[in-house]
């Protein structure tokens, strides 16, 4: 029944992948032929989920090729049907022990050919949250299949453009991961810190959210592992020019856990932030951001009186060094003009005339 009135192929998407795919604004395909779709899937979940249903009689049906069938369906636009899809193939996930490994195999080639070969796929959002519980239910030590699928597949999806059509998802994977077996915390921060973008302040906002989401849950042991590079990049998003990058980094600080580390790794964590926080605090064109930055600077000021002076003084004498260093740079680059234009000019009396 299902395989006759579902199963079906879908039209080549003529649109290019939209970056700035909004869930909340854009309005959705809606399949016309829903109303009868919907009972059909309804009609199945119901059988599925019925006292008497017996997984053993229906492995002859619900094989291989019939799941490859279903999850060619999450490529519809409908985000209606998607989620019935997502509900029917969690499902069958957990009612066909044999059909598990097969499914995450399958799920990783989709993701893999969406990285690498830019083959678009709707339902990518949907996989992530079937995964999301999937990944909850991992046994610890995770196996070494589970960690590659986190560095090989996971960390990668953060590439896309599309990303914000499913970060949401991903981010909650990762989260995952990382609670369930924490040594893993800093081979996946360092691998999300590569994969920092240059030019796109949008996605840089959404890993600062993810970066937090895992700072809420990270072991003190883990987070000394990684303060130094962490902290690099905080300090490179708080002199982001953009309001919105600077605005969310510097949210880290209204965290009263991460807080709690800061605190714990003061003499760490200052001396990287304080050269990015003084001159914020001096040159930024936004106010919202500089009085953001003085409760910050007031923050490690409480923590630590002493280095903060010291902190201060140091980067003043450097700045001195740095303007005495450029004022040297001016007078030699005005030297080499001057004498230039004595040499033009001694060439020009001296040409002789012709005539």
């Amino acid at each position: 029944m299902l395989q006759c009135n579902v199963v079906r192929c879908f039209p080549p998407n003529q649109e290019e992948e939209k970056e700035d795919f909004d869930n909340d604004e854009d309005e959705p395909n809606y399949d016309p032929s829903w109303p009868h779709l919907q009972l059909v899937y309804e009609y199945f979940l119901r059988f599925m989920e019925s006292a008497d249903f017996q997984p053993s009689l229906c492995k002859k049906y619900c094989d291989q090729k019939f799941v490859l069938q279903i999850m060619a369906l999450f490529n519809s636009e409908d985000p209606r049907e998607r989620d019935m899809l997502k509900t029917l193939l969690h499902r069958i996930y957990g009612k066909f022990l044999g059909l598990r490994s097969f499914i995450r195999k399958n799920i990783n080639y989709i993701f893999l050919r969406y990285i690498y070969e830019g083959e678009n796929c709707n339902g990518i959002a949907e996989f992530l949250e079937i995964l999301g519980s999937i990944i909850n239910g991992f046994a610890v030590p995770l196996k070494q299949e589970h960690r590659l699928f986190l560095f090989k597949v996971l960390i990668p999806l953060h590439k896309p453009r599309g990303i914000a059509t499913y970060h949401a998802q991903l981010a909650y994977c990762i989260v995952q991961f990382v609670e369930k077996e924490p040594s893993l915390t800093e081979p996946t921060i360092l691998g999300l810190l590569k994969l920092w973008p240059k030019t796109n302040s949008a996605k840089e906002v959404m890993l600062l959210g993810e970066f937090e989401e895992v700072l809420d849950i990270i072991e003190p042991a883990q987070f000394k592992k990684i303060i130094v590079p962490l902290f690099k990049m905080l300090a490179k998003a708080v002199s982001s020019p953009q309001f919105q990058v600077a605005e969310r980094a510097l949210y880290f600080w209204n965290n009263e856990y991460i807080m709690s580390l800061i605190e714990e790794h003061c003499r760490i964590v200052m001396p990287i932030m304080f050269p990015a926080l003084y001159l914020i605090s001096k040159d930024h064109w936004n106010q919202t951001i500089v009085a953001l930055v003085y409760n910050v600077m007031k923050t490690f000021m409480e923590m630590n009186n002493q280095l903060f002076d010291e902190l201060t003084l140091s980067f003043k004498a450097e700045r001195q060094k740095e303007k005495r260093k450029e004022a040297h740079r001016e007078e030699a680059w005005k030297k080499v003009q001057k004498r230039a234009i004595e040499a033009s000019n001694l060439n020009i009396n001296n040409k002789p005339n012709v005539g």
